[in-house]
């Protein structure tokens, strides 16, 4: 059976058809319009364009995107893509389509697909963590996702970072209404700021690369950050694996040294777990969506 996956990124509108055995048979992109209606009606053009293309009708979606569903309303919350929040998204994605819709957050996504068969397959726990434009986190089990009771697990984005110091103290405002989520230290966004420059994650690498102190320096803050943020993770789900997604999280060396950064803040003598990043790089959202009702 074909699977078909929308991905609702920050950018860009994805839709895509796997077969049965995880082979791409289309792949469709569009910018993210960043209105509700505009994006409901991108939504159901590059699905039906990666219809065409495989040849194929999808019988049901599955949906990847930012925030996740109220599951006691049907609506969208926590949202970076704060047009999305509120609105009952997959429910008028659905009548749109005439066909049902499941979604989950893009870092779910995520989880789901490097645990079926990505870089974290036959592996349990596995939490999979995206760094870009926000800051999100999936946890999967036995292949499956778990959201919790009230849809929220893995949203460590926006947990205060741990063992600030004295220059950490308040944080950044978020846009959630908080301050010194790991959001606004760790997504790109947040490296720009600290760095004071404005430049991209990959910018910073490059400098980095030459040698240049500052973004040296703005890299080593950033890593640090992170590794105090993950281990909080660890103590409480102790995964086998960490998966590191999204741009920021693409930063050569970062996954690299990252289990040695986490090891001091574990509360363990003998802690083993693999940094990966995703097999399938950035289709990893879209083929997670495709597996959603699988999941």
């Amino acid at each position: 059976m074909i699977a078909f996956g929308l991905d609702l990124g920050g950018t860009k509108i994805e839709a895509a058809a796997l077969s049965s055995g995880g082979a791409f048979l289309a792949r469709v992109r569009v910018p993210t319009p960043g209105a509700y209606e505009a994006g409901l009606e991108a939504a159901a053009e590059v699905l039906a364009e990666a219809e065409r293309q495989a040849g194929a009708k999808a019988a049901r979606v599955g949906v990847g995107g930012p925030g996740s569903v109220n599951p006691h309303t049907g609506r969208i919350r926590n949202a970076n893509s704060t047009w999305l929040n509120g609105r009952p998204f997959p429910e008028d994605l659905a009548r749109g389509l005439a066909r049902p819709v499941r979604y989950a957050n893009d870092a779910d996504c995520l989880a789901l697909s490097e645990s079926r068969d990505g870089a974290a397959e036959g592996r349990d726990p596995v939490f999979a963590v995206i760094l870009g434009t926000g800051c999100g986190g999936g946890l999967s089990v036995g292949g499956r996702l778990v959201t919790g009771a009230n849809g929220i697990a893995g949203e460590w984005g926006h947990s205060p970072l741990p063992s600030p110091t004295p220059e950490e103290t308040p944080g950044p405002a978020c846009w959630c209404g908080r301050r010194g989520c790991l959001e606004t230290w760790l997504s790109g966004p947040g490296l720009a700021r600290d760095d004071g420059r404005g430049l991209s994650a990959e910018a910073l690498a490059g400098l980095a690369a030459q040698g240049e102190a500052r973004a040296l320096a703005s890299l080593e803050r950033h890593a640090g950050r992170l590794a105090r943020g993950l281990a909080a993770v660890v103590n409480l789900l102790d995964p086998a694996v960490l998966v590191l997604g999204g741009g920021v999280g693409q930063i050569p060396g970062l996954a690299e040294g990252l289990a040695d950064r986490i090891r001091p803040h574990v509360f363990s003598d003998d802690w083993r777990c693999e940094v990966v990043r995703p097999r399938f790089g950035d289709s990893s959202g879209v083929r997670g969506a495709a597996w959603l009702w699988d999941r």
